[in-house]
């Protein structure tokens, strides 16, 4: 296995994740029941998508706990 070139170093600014925005997105957009692309999805780990995206937002944990 080979060691990242990151490892041991602070991770550069364009890899982090925006957390306000993150929260903002999973509050503030709401998905799209037609588009595809906006369902949220699951697999063996978890489920799949973002917030900032439209995949993963409260709409979708409502849905899924009223489900």
């Amino acid at each position: 296995m080979s060691t990242n070139q990151f490892a041991g170093q602070p991770a550069p600014l364009e890899l982090l994740t925006n957390i306000p925005r993150l929260v903002a997105a999973y509050y503030l957009y709401k998905p799209d029941p037609a588009n595809s692309d906006q369902r949220v999805s699951f697999g063996t780990s978890g489920h799949r998508g973002t917030s900032t995206e439209c995949q993963f937002n409260e709409e979708h944990i409502l849905a899924v706990c009223q489900a």
